[in-house]
């Protein structure tokens, strides 16, 4: 192993354990699924960081979202995993429609994601495990932060793309 992926493995490790130690006086199940959020959100916070005010409605073809866009889907998205997890339904804040300008979006984002780090807080191992309908089916409540979890790392990956297009190195890549 190279001493950078033994230094980013290192990294990556201490960040988790730090998270574990942050967390309330919960079970593995909340605990570990607060480490996969708290990767998502600093891989996205850093991210809306990088990006320059003047890139904010640049969009690499027609078709998809500008990296604007992107940040403010994410944020509707903490809003309404969160809030089915949390509340037993989505909440629909529509910042996506609203929101354009950078600090808009970026005050809204840290907003969301404070949103359910507090849902985290409260959650319990018992809570985390009832069942509320997401999508037409019942889930547990834990199962719908971690699909939070992803569905964030997966336009993650759409920022990921965009940075690259861009020649700029994301979040998750630097050392």
């Amino acid at each position: 192993m190279s001493i950078s992926r033994f230094l980013t493995a290192a990294l990556v490790l201490s960040s988790a354990a730090t998270t574990f130690a942050q967390a309330p006086a919960a079970g593995p199940q909340v605990s570990s699924s607060m480490v996969l959020f708290g990767n998502a959100k600093n891989n996205v916070v850093k991210s809306a960081d990088q990006i320059p005010a003047d890139l904010w409605n640049w969009r690499p073809t027609p078709k998809v979202r500008t990296f604007g866009e992107l940040f403010a889907h994410i944020a509707d998205g903490q809003y309404e995993f969160c809030g089915a997890a949390l509340e037993g339904k989505p909440v629909d804040k529509g910042i996506e429609k609203t929101a354009k300008s950078k600090a808009e979006v970026v005050a809204a984002l840290t907003q969301a994601f404070a949103y359910c780090e507090a849902g985290y807080k409260k959650m319990t191992e018992s809570s985390a495990a009832e069942t509320v309908t997401f999508f037409g089916r019942p889930m547990t409540r834990i199962s719908i932060m971690d699909f939070n979890a992803a569905h964030t790392m997966e336009h993650y990956g759409n920022l990921v793309t965009y940075m690259r297009l861009k020649d700029m190195v994301p979040p998750s890549s630097k050392q």
